[in-house]
């Protein structure tokens, strides 16, 4: 059964964008390029999403990359439609050491489309026909940045998420630069990284465009304020929110409720479906219900 469902997904699931080595003129702010195109009509409703949920070492990228892949090789024995990874996972999210000055960070950065790293990974989305986010550095003409990488169910790099909101060591980055949805077989998606999370601008934006789920690796804090933001952005969104940490596998649905919350530190991931036709979004509830016309600075 599980070979014949990721047969299926590979012919009905595949995406085409011109391939990795057009990605990188891909994030640019003309809107039209921003998504990704669907070869089939049809839109899976439920999902199955895997969040990986242990802390990597400061770093040390060839350790944290073994370890990624034997957790992979683990969650392969199931089916899933996406992995999440925590943010930084590949360098350990190293920023945070006050040792490591921002002239270091591209020590730890990768450039996707050359790393060794990052082709391993690709390799395995495309064997498993599942979406990949993967939280790296990343070392590009105009700077290092707090990556998240979005690789689709043939393994093909289809989009970059860079990092919006630098606060403290994340300085130590260049910051993004867009706020861009991704067209998938389970509909449109965000991504956002950790802090970004606070600005309810960030989940909205992303809702005003089409997505019904957010991808949010993360690192940093968490905990009950945490779980009363994800709630809150979810509901006030109508979005499920895929909150991943090393401590913690958070999913919020768009009535606020909590799907998942696990913290056991002897789970090195978790495994949840979603229902996403259960996410009004831009369609339904509070996005359709809003006064634009009278909200002013």
């Amino acid at each position: 059964m599980k070979l014949n469902r990721r047969s299926f997904l590979g012919t009905a699931g595949m995406i085409s964008i011109g391939a990795s080595r057009v990605l990188a003129k891909s994030e640019t702010s003309n809107h039209n390029n921003r998504k990704a195109t669907v070869e089939n009509k049809e839109t899976i409703s439920k999902i199955r999403a895997a969040q990986i949920k242990v802390y990597p070492d400061k770093g040390k990228m060839k350790a944290n990359h073994r370890r990624l892949m034997n957790i992979l090789n683990d969650i392969e024995k199931e089916v899933v439609d996406v992995v999440v990874t925590p943010e930084g996972f590949l360098d350990g999210y190293v920023s945070t050491e006050k040792s490591v000055t921002k002239e270091d960070m591209v020590r730890y950065a990768i450039e996707p489309l050359r790393s060794d790293y990052a082709r391993t990974v690709s390799r395995w989305a495309g064997k498993n026909k599942a979406w990949v986010v993967y939280g790296c550095t990343r070392k590009a003409a105009d700077g290092v940045f707090n990556t998240a990488l979005i690789y689709n169910r043939s393994g093909s790099l289809v989009g970059m998420y860079d990092k919006l909101h630098l606060q403290t060591h994340d300085h130590k980055y260049t910051p993004g630069k867009h706020l861009h949805i991704y067209e998938s077989d389970f509909g449109a998606f965000g991504v956002m990284i950790c802090a970004d999370r606070r600005w309810p601008e960030t989940a909205r934006t992303l809702t005003l465009e089409g997505a019904r789920v957010i991808f949010n690796p993360t690192y940093g804090m968490h905990g009950e304020l945490n779980l009363c933001m994800m709630r809150t952005r979810s509901y006030e969104n109508g979005i499920y929110i895929v909150f991943t940490h090393p401590g913690q596998s958070l999913i919020t649905d768009p009535k606020g409720a909590v799907v998942c919350n696990n913290e056991d530190k002897n789970k090195a991931y978790t495994i949840t479906e979603i229902d996403l036709s259960k996410a009004p979004a831009n369609k339904g509830g509070h996005i359709v219900d809003r006064r634009p016309d009278v909200y002013r600075l």
